[in-house]
C-alpha cells in the first residue's frame, strides 16, 4: 500500500466478538498477538451488535447482513425481521399488495408453493412468517399449499428440524391448510458460493421431484439423524411424490426468506431462462420474495422493498470526490457491496471492488483461515 498516511482502512472481522466470560470465548483464548497489541496500545470502544441496537427485535442475535448494513449506514437500520413482525401484528401483512397478487394468481390452479428456511433463528427467516402465510392462504381459499422446507442447523440447533416439523404439523392442522412437500438442507438449497452442484440437487427436488421418499417428516428426520446427518446437510427428501406438489410451469412461488445473499442462486435457477450452470426448465413462474434479494432480479415481485438509505459511508466518501476500494472473499461479496451500501447493488462513483474466491472446501472448519492471506496480499 503506497503512501499509507493518506488512506484509511476499515477492517471487518466477521464473527469476532467480545465476550463477558472469557472462559467460554474462542476469541479470548486464541493466540492473536497483533490484535491483542492493538487493544493494549490504541484507543478503542465497544458496540452492541444485536437486538434493538441494530434494528432487530429485543433479544435477537445479530448476523453478518445486519452488521454490515448498520456499519455502512452509520445509524440504526430497522431490519426486515422487525418490519414483517410488526406487519403481522398490526394486520397489514394480510393486506400486502404483492402477497395478495400472488394469492390471486394462485386461485385458478388452487395451488401455491411456499419455500424458505425452516427455522426460528430469525437470520434468514422465521417460522412465524410461514405460519402467517398459511393463514393468508386459508383466508383466500387456497387449499393446495406446498411447503418446501430448507432445514437450518446453522443458526439453530443442528437437530432441531424434527421439532420444527412437529410444530408445523400442529399449526397446519390448526389453521386448516398446508403440507410439507419436500425437505432439503440449507447447505444445498441456500449455497452462496457458486457451488452449483449443490443447488442442482435442491432444484431437481423442487422441480423434478428427485429425492429420497419418506412417508412423514418425522421419519425422514429420524433417518437422517441416525445416519449422523444434521439439519444443515440433509439430502433431498420427498414427502409428497404427486406431480401437484412439484413446482410446475406457471405456478406461484413465495420465497419467504428475509435475507438475500443465500436466496439468490436458487432463485436464478427457477427464473432465468438463459441460466447456463446446468439445464433448467422454462417455468414462467409468478415468483414473490419477501424482500429484495437482488435489484437486478426483474422476475421477482417484492413484498417488502428495501428502505431507502441515504448518505451511507460509501456514498459520503464518493460525494467528497475520494476513491474507495472494497475487497472480500466470495462468501462476503454481498456484504461488502450490497449490504454495506444500504441495499444498493450499483457501486458508488470511485468505488472499485475485488473478490478473492473462497476456498473450495465442504465446510470452513476444514480451512478456518479461509483465504485471508490472499485478501491481505491483494490489498497491499
Amino acid at each position: 500500500m503506497t503512501n499509507p498516511e493518506s488512506k484509511a482502512l476499515l477492517v471487518i472481522l466477521d464473527g469476532f466478538g467480545l465476550a463477558k466470560d472469557p472462559t467460554v470465548s474462542a476469541v479470548d483464548q486464541a493466540d492473536k498477538p497483533f490484535i491483542d497489541s492493538l487493544f493494549e496500545s490504541c484507543p478503542h470502544s465497544k458496540l452492541s451488535a444485536s437486538g434493538e441496537n441494530v434494528g432487530l427485535p429485543d433479544g435477537q442475535f445479530g448476523n453478518s447482513e445486519v452488521g454490515h448494513l448498520n456499519i455502512g449506514a452509520g445509524r440504526i437500520v430497522w431490519q426486515e425481521l422487525s418490519r414483517i413482525n410488526k406487519a403481522i401484528k398490526d394486520g397489514s401483512f394480510f393486506e400486502n399488495e404483492e402477497l395478495l397478487k400472488a394469492i390471486n394468481k394462485a386461485k385458478p390452479k388452487n395451488k401455491i408453493h411456499l419455500m424458505g428456511l425452516f427455522s426460528d433463528g430469525g437470520v434468514h427467516s422465521h417460522n412465524e412468517h410461514l405460519f402467517s402465510l398459511l393463514e393468508l392462504c386459508k383466508k383466500h381459499g387456497i387449499d393446495n399449499v406446498n411447503v418446501h422446507a430448507f432445514t437450518d442447523g446453522r443458526d439453530t440447533n443442528p437437530d432441531g428440524g424434527i421439532n420444527y416439523a412437529k410444530e408445523f404439523k400442529s399449526k397446519a392442522e390448526e389453521i386448516g391448510v398446508g403440507k410439507l412437500a419436500s425437505i432439503v438442507g440449507r447447505y444445498y438449497a441456500m449455497d452462496r458460493d457458486n457451488r452449483w452442484e449443490r443447488i442442482k440437487l435442491a432444484y431437481d427436488l423442487l422441480v423434478h421431484g428427485e429425492g429420497e421418499k419418506f412417508d412423514s417428516a418425522e421419519e425422514a428426520f429420524k433417518a437422517s439423524y441416525e445416519a449422523e446427518v444434521t439439519d444443515e446437510f440433509i439430502k433431498p427428501i420427498l414427502l409428497d411424490s404427486s406431480p401437484n406438489s412439484r413446482i410446475e410451469k406457471g405456478d406461484v412461488v413465495i420465497y419467504y426468506n428475509i435475507r438475500g445473499d443465500r436466496a439468490r442462486q436458487i432463485s436464478r435457477t427457477l427464473n432465468e431462462n438463459n441460466f447456463r450452470e446446468f439445464d433448467v426448465d422454462d417455468l414462467d413462474l409468478h415468483y414473490t420474495t419477501f424482500t429484495s434479494y437482488d435489484e437486478t432480479f426483474g422476475f421477482a415481485h417484492v413484498a417488502y422493498p428495501p428502505q431507502e438509505l441515504t448518505n451511507t459511508i460509501g456514498e459520503w466518501v464518493s460525494g467528497k470526490g475520494l476513491k474507495q476500494f472494497r475487497i472480500a472473499e466470495t462468501e462476503k461479496y454481498p456484504h461488502f457491496t450490497y449490504f454495506f451500501n444500504g441495499g444498493v447493488e450499483t457501486p458508488n462513483e470511485g468505488e472499485d471492488r475485488t473478490v478473492i474466491p473462497s476456498p473450495k472446501v465442504a465446510t470452513y472448519d476444514l480451512q478456518p483461515e479461509m483465504n485471508a492471506e490472499q485478501v491481505a496480499d491483494a490489498l497491499c
